[in-house]
């Protein structure tokens, strides 16, 4: 029965609608066998998906991008733009779990936010300035994804996709023009305070999570991404203030299917080297964990802060000695280690 609408199903990137396979020849039946054996999967309302690509997409990117996709066809409004958790999958920030997120698109004319048919719709107003062409789908830009990240899920999220945007060349400055169009709207506090806070050497959502951790300690702000060389190896580190350095660690880069695809025990023995490396410059290393920014936090913070102040009683806080060693990311092509 697909066979009839594979034309559709190509044509379309793997969606077809219940009114083309009607038109195809596909009875009510038959559609329904088709979805119960998995040939069709349902992703909106009268909008289905090729059940083969469905299993083969990931579940914290390609599927909800696919519902973002299905959603254009289902949508009876005009002027609307991707937008929040839709744009920032589509420019590959960081979501606290795209795993549940919804559609989300903004329109200059809807009466306040309302979720329908698992799109929720925004009354938050954009120019045409804002909107770029990505992935198929119209979304706002990066500047205003960011802070719109903010409004739905709050300071963490605000802060690791303002981080993801200064990596990728989006200045300050611009993200505050952002917001100065957004003055009066709800959130405009955490906005503003996320871009104060908001730092380009994060890689990661751990590392914009860990780098808050620190900061609700008050022992300062965080430099990241110091690099270290003692001419043969060099390492950059997460986040150092004074001597200390704080290194976050993801549990998947010690699991089998972690990114580099070297052994656990592998990845284990390099960790050691690496802290020995940085230990050999008179730093104090903490190692901090995300269930010692979440749920384990009292306990982590007592931890970490024995740690910072024997470092400091050891080794003290001035590390202009280090200047010899210090390099810069950019410096002779290095790239951190990743």
């Amino acid at each position: 029965m697909l066979h009839r609408v594979r034309p559709h199903l190509a044509r379309q990137r793997g969606l077809i609608t219940r009114s083309q396979l009607v038109y195809a020849g596909l009875t009510p039946l038959e559609i329904r066998r088709l979805l119960r054996t998995g040939s069709l999967v349902r992703i909106q309302y009268g909008v289905y998906a090729d059940g083969d690509l469905w299993q083969e997409l990931d579940p914290w990117r390609g599927r909800p991008l696919l519902a973002a996709r299905a959603a254009t066809y289902v949508l009876r409004c005009d002027g609307y733009a991707f937008s929040h958790d839709s744009a920032a999958l589509a420019w590959k920030l960081p979501l606290p779990d795209a795993r549940t997120a919804l559609t989300h698109v903004s329109r200059r004319k809807v009466h306040g936010d309302a979720v329908r048919n698992g799109v929720k719709h925004h009354l938050a107003p954009f120019g045409t300035d804002q909107v770029r062409h990505l992935e198929g789908l119209r979304v706002l830009d990066l500047p205003r994804t960011a802070l719109d990240l903010g409004r739905e899920h709050g300071l963490l999220a605000c802060v690791a996709a303002c981080d993801a945007v200064l990596s990728r060349g989006v200045t300050r400055r611009r993200l505050s023009e952002t917001l100065a169009r957004m003055w009066c709207w709800p959130q405009s506090t955490v906005m503003r305070e996320a871009i104060e806070l908001a730092d380009g050497g994060a890689e990661s959502w751990l590392e914009s999570e860990g780098r808050l951790f620190v900061i609700g300690l008050g022992i300062g702000r965080p430099r990241t991404q110091l690099g270290l060389t003692d001419g043969s190896r060099t390492v950059f580190v997460d986040a150092i203030v004074g001597r200390h350095v704080f290194e976050f660690d993801g549990a998947v880069k010690y699991t089998a299917d972690n990114p580099s695809g070297r052994p656990p025990a592998e990845v284990l023995r390099e960790e050691k080297v690496r802290q020995d490396f940085i230990s050999g410059f008179k730093l104090g290393v903490s190692r901090v964990t995300a269930h010692d920014c979440r749920a384990g936090r009292a306990a982590a913070e007592r931890r970490v802060m024995r740690e910072y102040v024997d470092t400091c009683h050891r080794f003290g806080t001035d590390r202009s000695d280090l200047a010899p060693y210090v390099v810069t990311a950019a410096a002779d092509g290095l790239r951190r280690r990743l």
